[in-house]
């Protein structure tokens, strides 16, 4: 089913390439209509999106009953531009970010595959990452359907914030689900599907020394001594603490599961581009001279970005964004 709606603050583009999702991958040309500015391919829990856009209009393409799911995973019902009204007016870095990143929303995206998508991430370029993703899901993912499309329209009125696997699976349906360019689409693994991998074999796929955390986060999702039912109950500090006590992931990859994953806005992920923004915008020499380094960013974080409360992970979208923009880093 095709689904039109007019959203603000929502640019597909700024959100693909934001670092938060692996998983969107541009639609060629000839899948979109003409006017249309860029669309993207979207799978996630094993559902299927096809969308583009043409300024603030969006349009959905996936199966009626997944239309609500997709409304949410772009998290439509928020206020961004409330978000965006509320940086400091003396915050001059931070105000022209956010208005350089006003189409980033913070999808609500799998906890699971944020998990090992973040544990992939670590000193990985963005494309690396996609590249590694995919390889996992490819292997070990189970197929997805990619009919889209049954010739139904709908318009809707604008939106302002109001056991199956892989290529290594048997028989045809392993096979079945291609794009239209031909490629077969497969799922994020569930932790049983990924679990059939052995450590040599994700090492095959030049995961490195992610392997071994893969391979023991896997184990401990299927004997349930990493409940992700669980986690997905808890609030920030508690999800941070738990996720923290499980080999391969440290503070940088549960704040990314706890923003991306868990949907808590307030999480502010440092990794070293963060760090680097950081001291080059808001470390002043007199005022955390008897600061120790290794608490430095986080001190710095809780003075700059605590006032924003539950959105200051999306604030970190901003800049994060915003200064791969200014070093020509976006493709």
């Amino acid at each position: 089913m095709i689904t039109k709606y007019t959203i603000s603050c929502l640019d597909l583009k700024q959100i693909a390439e934001s670092g938060q999702c692996f998983r969107m991958n541009p639609l060629d040309r000839d899948r979109l209509p003409q006017e249309a500015d860029y669309g993207y391919r979207i799978i996630s829990r094993g559902k299927l999106l096809d969308i583009w856009q043409k300024g603030q209009e969006l349009t959905f393409d996936c199966a009626g009953e997944d239309l609500d799911f997709w409304l949410d995973y772009f998290d439509i019902a928020a206020d961004y531009q409330d978000m965006i009204n509320s940086v400091a007016p003396g915050n001059t870095y931070l105000a022209e970010a956010a208005q350089a990143g006003k189409g980033i929303r913070i999808l609500k995206q799998d906890p699971w595959e944020m998990i090992i998508t973040f544990v992939i991430s670590q000193q990985k370029t963005i494309p690396k990452i996609r590249q590694l993703v995919e390889a996992l899901c490819t292997s070990y993912g189970a197929p997805v359907s990619s009919s889209l499309n049954n010739g139904a329209m709908v318009n809707h009125d604008p939106i302002n914030a109001a056991p199956g696997g892989g290529i290594h699976g048997k028989g045809p349906e392993a096979f079945a689900a291609k794009t239209n360019t031909g490629q077969r689409l497969f799922s994020f693994p569930s932790p049983k599907e990924l679990s059939r991998a052995s450590l040599d074999e994700l090492k095959e796929l030049k995961l490195g020394y992610r392997a071994k955390y893969i391979y023991q986060l896997c184990q401990d999702a299927v004997s349930g001594a990493l409940d992700l039912a669980l986690l997905d109950t808890m609030d920030y500090g508690t999800a941070l603490g738990y996720l923290t006590g499980f080999y391969g992931i440290g503070k940088k990859v549960a704040n990314c599961v706890c923003l991306f994953g868990l949907h808590h806005i307030g999480a502010f992920p440092v990794d070293t581009w963060i760090e680097k923004i950081l001291m080059a915008q808001y470390y002043d020499k007199r005022k955390y001279r008897r600061t120790p380094k290794t608490c430095l960013c986080d001190t710095i974080v809780k003075d700059v970005f605590g006032q924003y409360g539950g959105c200051a992970g999306v604030m970190q979208q901003y800049i994060f964004y915003y200064e791969r923009l200014r070093n020509s880093k976006l493709s």
